[in-house]
């Protein structure tokens, strides 16, 4: 049974990929902050194509998990605004794929957490200075469109998300809400074009289904803090873990 799930697998990748299941878990019921934490983790331990495509089928399920817990709770105006962007930022992200290789991949990976980094320092910025978000089309188009591409590319679409959705001043229920249905719809669309891409391979496939029972404990632990901790407490700890894992993501990475 070993062999079948984790044929090929080092017990290394095996252990990071179980810790980074359980991350996945809090991220998506709980802790939307370190869902750039796993980005890392995976591309440090496999192939850049491949740990994006064992990360994919993770988020896919954890999404399932999420979505069962809030789906009463999404924002579907800021959803909707947001999704044909994405969905146009998907497309140049397959362009911009087809003329990586691995290597480049690690180099885009680390650049676009540098960007997510810069759009964080910009947001605290802007709302120091003023109360209301502008309704404007053009910024929900901007963020559509670096969440798609961003997510296409590295699955690191969570900390636009953070930024756009705590501009927007979600309760906590209703930012998760919004979150797991915007990603769930995002992801399941990705899945067929990453097989196409070979990012996803049968080794990988059957490595993340053994991934499901560390999935759900994670899932639960998210709903635990999500239940305990309070407003602003959550959108502090969302923005220190957005920059604190961006920051190490440039400086651990190989392109660095």
């Amino acid at each position: 049974m070993y062999e079948w799930f984790f044929n090929g697998f080092s017990m290394a990748q095996i252990l990071v990929l179980g810790f980074c299941a359980i991350l996945i878990g809090i991220n998506k019921t709980g802790m939307p902050g370190i869902g750039t934490l796993p980005v890392v983790m995976l591309m440090l331990t496999f192939e850049p194509r491949l740990s994006t495509g064992l990360q994919l089928m993770m988020l896919g399920a954890a999404d399932l998990i999420a979505v069962t817990y809030y789906r009463r709770h999404a924002n579907w105006v800021i959803v909707m605004k947001l999704l044909p962007w994405a969905l146009v930022g998907i497309a140049v992200g397959i362009l911009v794929l087809r003329g990586l290789d691995g290597g480049m991949l690690r180099v885009a990976i680390g650049w676009i957490i540098i960007v997510m980094v810069m759009l964080n320092f910009l947001r605290q910025r802007f709302l120091k200075n003023t109360e209301n978000l502008p309704d404007h089309w053009m910024f929900s188009a901007f963020f559509g469109l670096a969440a798609g591409l961003t997510t296409q590319v590295a699955n690191a679409a969570g900390p636009v998300m953070a930024i756009y959705l705590l501009s927007m001043r979600l309760p906590k229920k209703e930012y998760m809400g919004s979150c797991a249905w915007y990603f769930l719809i995002l992801n399941w669309l990705k899945i067929p074009i990453f097989i196409f891409e070979g990012r996803i391979t049968a080794a990988a496939f059957k490595a993340d289904l053994a991934m499901i029972p560390l999935l759900l404990v994670g899932g639960m632990l998210g709903i635990l803090f999500i239940n305990k901790i309070n407003q602003k407490v959550f959108e502090i700890i969302i923005q220190v873990l957005v920059v604190v894992t961006a920051i190490y993501l440039i400086v651990s990475s190989p392109s660095a």
